[in-house]
């Protein structure tokens, strides 16, 4: 440990000793890349690229008049444009582009990344959110808009793509491979989102739709929505003898989600339930225990979008674009606990087990706990940017970019319970349980969950604990909240070379500076009910039940029957958190969740361009290096225990370092229209925010005195973040093999390889001095500990301790099946289809393999559409193997476990008048899930372990779209 740090630490923990007066001060706290950089950015020339200017000998854009004399539009356009991306780029990369202005070809951005080869999408609240590419999850990516990084709404880097209207966005393109002027590149890629120029429209745009929606699962709570719309309006104009562009958009969107939700707490050894099972013959494994819920969700979304365009004459060009978008999703869960064998043992002679496992078992006399929760979520988000591209002579070209773009959220968590007493101390039941054949278990009760004479408003686990005393938890709110902020400057100049220097065409050289702040601020309060004690503590007499009145209560009950519960009661989470009184959770755990990070980054880089012949073969490319210097910080509180009482000490900490990363990339022209493209490169990608914290809280357990001085058992731990974490780093080889048919379409062949160091290890522990620490034991216990040398104990904090390689194959083709035959004029197959191998390991266990979150070895997509006279209709098959996905758990913290693999089958079908007094007019049915997949978790590589059950069932949309 650096002794800067060390020092910080060792300061912070004295004074949790000396202040343990700023308990009081335990009180919830107010909130206190720009553009393109060597050339005009459009829909076919996308930023960065080695060679602005377009290939003359090429294959025309097969979209335009002229490639065979065939105009398409719809999802063939959308095809074309993005092959042409893919074929004019020197950088491996893959894109998305819309059918027609404001149209993405799916129903996300997500969903349309989704199908590029290497990429795939995790399914979060049952919408395609969170994207891996080449095997890495979004924590090794990193997301631009119009080539500038962007803020988060969410808890850390890993951008959120449904917070994004797709009806904003050209095109999406997917870097796989760097050079020196892609700033902020990630590990396993880059994706830039990319909004309409309104100058490289040819005519006046006005477009406006509308999309229902209708989940084809059903409500599964009284209170929610099955039904849904989207409506978007798109305006682009030019005026000034088209010197001025101007593109305006809107977009509003209310999408239910419904599913069905199961999660085991746990599987003990039935033989004996203090031990985890191993299924083997030491003993079967059992259902310790479950919580099975009915989810509702409404997600509501209210967006605009501008950009002005101003080109006055060659020599300079500038384009302002401004995003803006408001998003709230409302959460209703309800459903039942049920501790099972990690309360009582299975009743003697009802057990029976197959192949290891319990597959039947009843339970008596076992309490339940009732939940009828709520989550509100609350976000907003702005972007403005500002290109200026200078030509200050014939061969030196001047870029400016300026960028901000901020995020803030709220979110309120609401837990309420309900029982048939205090800490199992009501009416008992018997419960029976039988496994499924998909690794879930029905539960069926003999109580009636829905009788208001039974079940009262209590802690019915007498789970509730302040960290010294019992509370009364009947209730429990948590509020974070978080800011992101970024700001961005960025210049560069880019030349051509006036004398003869071989294929060695220009150069560019530039410098950017952002400034990015995020913070997390937490609060959280425990209910309970009213009439007596102070604090919800049970030792002052606080109340440890009331009944349920009847003004919480709903007419309709839920029903939890795909488990076997026919119903419980159905109660209004407000209105139950009303009745109750709160107290102010001052938990260690609780209070060290306040911090903020701050990184400052200058990033300088220079480049040569190439562009010629070698060997009788056109050659593009570049060859480049970034000096990137970051000077990183972070404030934050330690928090523990001292004597009983809470004590804070704020503290703060952080590191400066530079990083060289070189890199080049060539592009071979080696038959006409088959290229190969080879890439070397060193990249580097930030760790999680979250990791990045300062802040620790720190556990005194004084039952461990006179333990020994064995660090595991010291009365000391702590847990943390790392604020002098360095970011992953990557060492990159990508080659592609790619060729372009003249009737359109073309097949690719890639394979990459990825040496990582500096991997960072979540669950690292260090040797960590507690000395001052001491003070805070009895006299009696000092003696004991000082004499055993046990106040050296583990401080849990991130570190980059890992390293390891992944390495890959992918293989698409893009295939308009006229190309065989003009019979089929109109069908084709777009498919793709990767298989990556990951190894990494850590330096506290070297001969451990770990598996990268967001992984799955093989990943397989394909489209079958058809498109022809204003008729279209297409399907997308999408596959991929078993990963590991990052859930939200306890306390919303992240939790990773395997996740089964899924398969994923979407349709539409859609009709464009193109003549008579319908002419401009879309009829457009979509569904997607259309079998129904359901998202499977298990724990411990065992299958049979079933973690997390989801099921969404289908999503129906019916949409008009009409271009004036």
């Amino acid at each position: 440990m650096p002794a800067a740090r060390r020092w910080a630490g060792v300061s912070a923990l004295a004074l949790l000793v000396a202040t343990p007066a700023l308990a009081q001060e335990a009180t919830p706290q107010a909130d206190a890349p720009t553009g393109n950089p060597t050339a005009k950015v459009t829909a076919t020339q996308p930023a960065p690229v080695a060679d602005p200017t377009p290939d003359a000998n090429a294959n025309p854009d097969p979209t335009a008049i002229g490639a065979d004399e065939i105009v398409v539009t719809g999802i063939r356009a959308s095809l074309a444009k993005s092959a042409d991306i893919k074929r004019r780029s020197t950088l491996i990369v893959d894109s998305v582009s819309a059918e027609d202005v404001g149209k993405l070809p799916d129903v996300s951005i997500a969903d349309s990344l989704a199908r590029l080869p290497g990429v795939t999408a995790q399914r979060v609240e049952g919408r395609d959110q969170s994207l891996s590419i080449r095997g890495l999850g979004p924590d090794f990516s990193t997301t631009l808009l119009n080539g500038r990084e962007q803020v988060t709404v969410g808890d850390n880097r890993g951008v959120e793509f449904d917070q994004y209207p797709s009806e904003f966005f050209s095109n999406v393109n997917v870097y796989k491979s760097a050079d020196a002027s892609l700033i902020a590149a990630g590990v396993s890629g880059t994706v830039d989102l990319r909004m309409l120029r309104p100058l490289d429209q040819k005519d006046r745009l006005f477009i406006v739709s509308a999309r229902g929606q209708l989940n084809g699962i059903g409500k599964r709570n009284p209170d929610g929505e099955r039904w849904g719309y989207r409506a978007t309006a798109t305006y682009v104009d030019k005026f000034a003898d088209d010197t001025l562009g101007i593109a305006l958009g809107v977009a509003a969107q209310e999408s239910p989600t419904n599913y069905d939700r199961y999660e085991a707490w746990g599987y003990p050894n039935l033989n004996n339930l203090s031990q985890n099972c191993t299924g083997d013959a030491a003993g079967p494994c059992v259902l310790g225990g479950a919580k099975p819920y009915v989810q509702s969700n409404m997600l509501k979304r209210y967006g605009g979008v501008g950009t002005l365009e101003w080109a006055p004459s060659d020599a300079f060009h500038s384009t302002f674009d401004a995003l803006y978008t408001h998003f709230t999703e409302t959460q209703k869960l309800r459903g039942i606990e049920f501790p099972l064998a990690y309360n009582v043992a299975p009743t003697a002679g009802t057990a029976t087990v197959t192949d290891g496992f319990v597959d039947k078992a009843t339970f008596s006399p076992q309490y339940t706990v009732q939940r009828n929760d709520l989550n509100d979520r609350k976000s907003d988000m702005f972007s403005l940017g500002w290109n200026n591209n200078v030509r200050l002579n014939d061969a030196i070209q001047l870029n400016v970019d300026a960028a901000w773009s901020r995020a803030t959220r709220q979110d309120e968590l609401i837990e309420t319970y309900s029982g048939t007493g205090y800490a199992g101390s009501g009416q008992r039941d018997t419960i029976t349980i039988t496994r499924q054949n998909n690794g879930t278990y029905q539960i069926v009760p003999t109580l009636d969950y829905a009788d208001t004479n039974v079940i009262r408003i209590t802690d019915p686990g007498g789970w509730g604990y302040n960290g010294t005393n019992a509370v009364v938890q009947a209730g429990f709110q948590n509020r974070p909240k978080f800011s992101d902020d970024l700001k961005s400057l960025r210049a560069n100049l880019t030349g051509d070379f006036q004398g003869a220097l071989g294929v060695i065409k220009g150069w560019e050289v530039g410098g950017n500076y952002t400034q990015r702040e995020k913070k997390a601020r937490f609060t959280s309060y425990f209910y309970c009910p009213p009439g007596g004690g102070t604090n919800c503590t049970v030792a002052s007499g606080t109340t440890t039940s009331i009944a349920v009145p009847s003004d919480v209560v709903l007419d309709e009950q839920v029903s939890l029957a795909f488990l076997g519960v026919p119903r419980m009661l159905t109660l209004d989470p407000r209105g139950v958190l009303g009745l109750l009184t709160p107290v102010f959770d001052n938990r260690p755990e609780s209070l060290a969740k306040v911090w903020g990070v701050k990184e400052k980054v200058t990033t300088g880089y220079a480049k040569l361009v190439i562009d010629g012949e070698a060997g009788g073969k056109a050659v593009k490319g570049s060859i480049g290096v970034q000096v990137v210097h970051t000077d990183q910080s972070s404030d934050g509180r330690i928090a523990g225990l001292n004597g009983g009482v809470v004590a804070l000490s704020d503290v703060s900490g952080g590191d400066k370092y530079t990083n060289v990363l070189p890199s080049a990339t060539f592009s071979v022209e080696l038959i006409p229209n088959g290229f190969i493209k080879m890439g070397a490169s060193q990249t580097m990608v930030r760790p999680r925010l979250d990791q990045e914290r300062i802040s620790q809280n720190v556990a005194i357990n004084p039952g461990n005195v006179g333990a020994g001085s064995d660090p595991l058992r010291s009365p000391f731990s702590s847990d943390g973040g790392n604020a002098e974490l360095r970011p992953y780093k990557s060492t990159n080889i990508d080659l592609s093999l790619e060729k372009y048919f003249r009737a359109g379409g073309y097949v690719a062949l890639s394979g990459y390889f990825k040496h990582l160091t500096d991997y960072v290890d979540p669950n690292n522990n260090v040797l960590y001095d507690f000395s001052p620490l001491i003070s805070s034991l009895t006299p009696a216990q000092q003696a004991i500990v000082q004499a055993q040398n046990a106040q050296f104990g583990l401080f849990k904090n991130p570190a980059n301790s890992g390293r390891g390689e992944i390495m890959g194959a992918e293989a698409t083709a893009s295939l308009p099946l006229r190309m065989f035959t003009t019979a089929l004029d109109g069908f084709g197959l777009f498919g793709s289809g990767s298989y990556t191998h990951s190894a990494v390991r850590y330096d506290s266990a070297p001969a451990t393999v770990q598996t990268v979150p967001g992984l799955s070895k093989w990943v397989l997509n394909g489209t079958a559409y058809f498109e022809k006279n204003g008729f279209q209709a297409r399907a997308t098959y999408r596959y991929r193997s078993s990963f590991l996905a990052e859930v939200r758990g306890l306390s919303a913290t992240p939790e990773l476990n395997t996740a089964k693999g899924e398969t994923i089958l979407d349709a539409q079908i859609g009709y464009e008048f193109q003549s008579g007094a319908l002419q401009g007019l879309t009829i457009l049915a979509q569904a997607k899930n259309l079998t129904d997949q359901e998202f499977f978790q298990y724990t411990n590589n065992d299958p049979r372990q079933v973690r997390r059950y989801q099921r969404y069932g289908t999503d129906y949309y019916l949409g008009l779209t009409y271009r004036f």
